[in-house]
């Protein structure tokens, strides 16, 4: 006799695309998108952070070292948790408002506009947050 019951299918990968709006302006909005976003990554899920308005000045190179928050962690210890293992981009607008371009950028991050963004977004599975 052979098991004719149906395979279990197997779990869907959950992602997570976290909108950061905030930066210097609003330190612990921005902190707190950071955090959320280390944490899932922690956890084992598939991260993309993006990187709008002023929270574009955090993709460059030494940018979020000026962020202190007390009882948070330290921005870069978050911002480099994200990159080590998952997607970090500064929106298109936005970088091209301040000036910024793919040679100014931290390696590893990219400049990439809304369809992008709304295609990471919509995928099956993904949870949006925007902070």
């Amino acid at each position: 006799m052979t098991d004719t019951a149906p395979l279990a299918a197997a779990p869907r990968q959950r992602s997570l695309v976290v909108k950061a709006t905030s930066g210097l302006d609003r330190p612990e909005a921005a902190n707190q998108a950071f955090t959320v976003a280390a944490a899932a990554v922690a956890a084992g899920v598939e991260v993309s952070v993006w990187l709008t308005g002023e929270a574009a000045w955090f993709g460059l190179p030494g940018r979020a070292a000026e962020l202190e928050l007390e009882h948070a962690a330290p921005l870069p210890d978050l911002l480099e948790a994200v990159l080590a293992a998952g997607t970090l981009t500064v929106c298109t607008q936005c970088a091209a408002r301040r000036g910024i371009t793919a040679d100014d950028v931290l390696p590893g991050v990219r400049i990439a506009g809304a369809a992008v963004f709304v295609e990471e977004a919509l995928r099956d599975g993904a949870q949006a947050l925007v902070y």
